[in-house]
């Protein structure tokens, strides 16, 4: 590996080049992947990648490079390939770039495995998951399970960065996560479900995951929709949403139109543009509605205390009491906008830039239970899982497909019905809220975003949500 003594010589050979601005980020990530198909392993492999990534800013032009060479030498090469780079696109650039003020970190950090990954044997695990998986009752009466994929992930993440104003932090961070798909059949009918469990830690955080819970709930859920729901009811009528939708919602809805980068175009030739770019008003739904990201969240799937520029990472304020409020920043992100660097700035590996990247993102929690919700609506619907879901390149026109609905008759949960359709733009979304739970739940999921692609860890959350007078199909 590299020391942070390497990584500031780095830096001071920057500047002394000419750099306003230099980071060196030492990133190293060991992992494991390991997949079932219907209960037996098909194949596992273990990734490792390790190196040393340096951006510099020169002039207003910035310049990257990476290099697996951990070397005196090497770490001297890839400083001038990226002072290289930043000078070759002088001619090219139209406005310079900056680089903020933020508030920097100098500090050394890990989260504490009980059963460390490295000492737990690939056939312990192999055995672990394979029993976890045969005590799962599949049979359903009236229902096919016709198969089902399980991935096992970690990813032991140890990173350094430093930079020329101030910046030296050092961390590590194991992450364990299953993913799976059930697919299954009953009468004609086929439904599939996807689920994604995740947490920080060693391989003790596989049992915090729950996977037998879950998996058998959602095996429930495929039966409630194949073999007892009946067809949906169409028209205008209360919704209550669970957790699940609320959480997926945040991220695709608010999570992402909040990334700076992405409301500064540019994002638009990968995975489109943003509602904030485009609105004219603050403004955007119920004073019940408030919606933060946060990477501190302990044990969360998204969790971290510095970004890959060595911020200091808070609670960001993405809507507050229905009005738009911060958008996610890295320092670049940061100065175009004149203020500072919320730490946002995520990268997958040791070849990747730092972009702006959501954490753990989740609508806050109102004074209503579950019960007192459902009791407001006398005819409605309640959507508890989704099947499938769809949203526009800017993030305001929406699709979520229930797998798991019942009907809502005076107050009370009725018969399951299925496939209901929610089609609904951002806006009125959000200013159709009129109840929000207490019951916080969150879920784990990998966030796409780049060219070539970053998948990162997330988390996404929210509680049980009341719409008032929206339009199912």
């Amino acid at each position: 590996m590299t020391s942070p003594d390497e990584l500031l010589r780095a830096v001071e050979e920057a500047s002394s080049a000419g750099a306003e601005y230099a980071e060196a980020r030492y990133h190293r990530v060991e992992g494991l992947t390991m997949l079932f198909l219907n209960g037996v392993l098909v194949g596992a492999t273990q990734p490792l990648s390790e190196g040393v990534a340096v951006r510099v800013l020169y002039r207003g032009s910035m310049g990257f490079a990476a290099t697996s060479d951990l070397s005196r030498e090497g770490l001297r090469e890839v400083v001038q390939r990226a002072l290289a780079a930043a000078r070759s696109s002088l001619s090219q650039l139209k406005k310079p770039i900056s680089v903020g003020q933020a508030f920097l970190g100098s500090a050394r950090y890990s989260v504490v495995e009980r059963r460390p990954l490295a000492d737990v044997s690939l056939e312990d695990k192999v055995k672990d998951l394979g029993e976890r998986l045969k005590g799962v009752e599949l049979r359903r009466e009236g229902m096919k399970v016709n198969n089902h994929a399980l991935t096992y992930s970690e990813r032991a993440e140890h990173k350094i960065v430093v930079t020329n104003d101030g910046a030296m932090v050092e961390s590590k961070i194991p992450r364990v996560s299953l993913f799976y798909n059930i697919t299954a059949s009953a009468e004609g009918k086929r439904a599939n479900r996807w689920n994604q469990l995740g947490a920080v830690g060693g391989f003790e955080a596989v049992d915090a995951l729950n996977f037998q819970e879950e998996f058998s709930g959602d095996l429930d859920s495929l039966y409630v929709n194949l073999v007892k729901a009946s067809s949906p009811p169409r028209g205008v009528m209360d919704v209550v949403l669970g957790p699940e939708i609320v959480g997926l919602a945040m991220h695709e809805a608010v999570g992402h139109p909040s990334e700076a980068d992405r409301v500064m175009g540019r994002e638009a030739a990968q995975a489109g543009l943003s509602y904030r770019r485009e609105l004219r008003v603050d403004k955007i739904g119920s004073e019940l509605v408030s919606v933060y990201d946060d990477p501190t969240i302990p044990g969360s799937y998204g969790f971290y205390l510095y970004d890959d520029e060595g911020v200091a990472a808070r609670k960001r304020a993405l809507i507050y009491k229905g009005v738009l409020a911060e958008m996610l920043h890295n320092r670049e992100t940061a100065a175009a906008y004149g203020t500072e660097s919320n730490a946002s700035a995520r990268a997958i590996d040791y070849r990747s830039e730092p972009i702006v990247r959501m954490a753990n993102t989740y609508m806050a929690p109102g004074d209503h239970s579950f019960e007192e919700i459902v009791e407001s609506v006398r005819e409605g619907v309640y959507i508890k899982k989704y099947m499938e879901w769809n949203i526009d390149d800017y993030r305001w026109g929406a699709r979520y497909v229930g797998l798991e609905a019942y009907l809502i008759r005076g107050g009370r949960l009725a018969e399951p019905v299925r496939d209901v359709v929610l089609e609904i733009n951002t806006r009125d979304f959000f200013s159709s809220v009129a109840a929000v739970g207490k019951d916080l739940t969150f879920s784990a999921g990998t966030c796409g975003k780049g060219e070539p692609p970053q998948p990162l860890p997330v988390t996404m959350g929210g509680p049980h949500v009341l719409l008032r007078g929206v339009r199912v199909k």
